[in-house]
């Protein structure tokens, strides 16, 4: 019998918006490889009916919708759960933020495995009428679905306020290990390898960039700080504030998604910034520990347990400044914080680790009718 699964939740794949993608994309070829067949709901620009393609083994099931942002996501999650409901097999739902429309499979009878991402309510960027459709999606998920996966200890902890801690089951994300990039693409950017650092994150309050930026700007460093993200200071007060308390050794290039180009900057950087204060596991951090970057991070329960003792950890602008005043010139601390990153990844973020773990999960769940 050729076991089957369908992946909801994400924008579809080759992946192109994240790590939720980029996960489903690795878990699909992984499962087409041992033999799965393998559903994917993938959101279109546009209208028109519902159509189908063969990516890499994988089938791609395409949902056209003709509305854009939050709207229009919702709109494609509905109409994907419709969809689900004439298949048969296993499901996964990766992110609850439309999981009442979940229960519609649950009262058919089919089993879903929800993977319930981060505590996505706590996040500051959204107004109260986000935080409630998302506190009460959390809510939902965690009834609805037939088993749930945390990506994180604490989340899992924090789940297990909802519902028996017998229902989850912990998997983080997982990463590529990068040994070798092209140093020529660092050159556009007017860096070296190794003298400058990094921040790759959405210009969120909530991620610290300000304090970061603010911290690396005190003073002359004699090095670098190269800011990813999609910054729009003419319309947003925060980007503004941001850039304006950069010194000259702040660069600011925009958003990069050539891979190979945020391979390169990841690699020869000195330091990966990691301001996050609220999720779980989180991709790009994960990535860092694979491409052997020193990590510095906000220091919160899910830094601490995915970046490890080797990493140094800020609370504040003070902490983080003092952090760059005594480490960065320090090259003994850098080359043991870039193998205590290697070691960490090894241990726990591998993707073949990661993958045979949902793997068994889903064959444990995988329906019997």
């Amino acid at each position: 019998m050729q076991r089957k699964l369908s992946v909801l939740g994400i924008r579809g794949v080759p992946a192109q918006h994240g790590g939720f993608e980029t996960f489903a994309e690795k878990l699909a070829l992984y499962l087409v490889s041992k033999g799965w067949q393998v559903d994917v709901y993938c959101q279109e620009d546009g209208v028109g009916r519902i159509s189908e393609s063969n990516w890499m083994g994988v089938r791609r099931i395409h949902i056209p919708v003709n509305r854009g942002g939050a709207g229009g996501t919702v709109l494609f999650d509905w109409k994907a759960t419709c969809h689900a409901l004439s298949q048969d097999g296993l499901f996964l739902t990766l992110g609850y933020n439309t999981a009442f429309f979940n229960l519609m499979q649950r009262v058919k009878g089919q089993t879903n495995v929800i993977n319930m991402d981060g505590i996505e309510w706590r996040r500051d960027k959204w107004g109260p009428v986000a935080r409630a459709w998302f506190w009460l999606n959390e809510r939902a998920g965690c009834w609805i679905g037939n088993h749930l996966v945390a990506d994180h200890p604490k989340i899992k902890e924090h789940l297990a306020t909802r519902v028996n801690s017998e229902k989850i089951t912990m998997i983080p994300y997982g990463g590529d290990e990068v040994l070798s990039a092209d140093a020529q693409l660092l050159t556009r950017y007017g860096v070296t390898a190794g003298n400058y650092s990094i921040i790759i994150a959405r210009p969120e309050p909530e991620n610290s960039f300000l304090e970061m930026v603010r911290a690396f700007s005190r003073r002359p460093r004699n090095h670098r700080l190269v800011v990813l993200g999609n910054f729009k200071p003419e319309s947003n007060k925060f980007h503004r504030q941001v850039m304006d308390a950069a010194s000259d050794e702040v660069v600011f290039p925009g958003a990069i998604y050539e891979a190979a180009i945020v391979r390169a900057l990841r690699f020869y950087s000195r330091f990966y910034l990691h301001g996050h204060r609220v999720g779980g596991t989180n991709p790009s951090l994960v990535e860092a520990l694979g491409a052997g970057c020193g990590v510095i991070a906000h220091d919160n329960q899910f830094n601490r347990w995915v970046a490890g003792p080797g990493a140094a950890y800020f609370k504040d602008e003070a902490a983080c400044a003092t952090i760059f005043d005594d480490l960065l010139m320090d090259d003994q601390a850098v080359l043991g914080m870039k193998a205590a990153s290697r070691k960490q990844f090894h241990e726990r973020f591998t993707w073949d680790q990661v993958l045979r773990e949902y793997e068994d999960l889903l064959i444990h769940w995988y329906p019997t009718k």
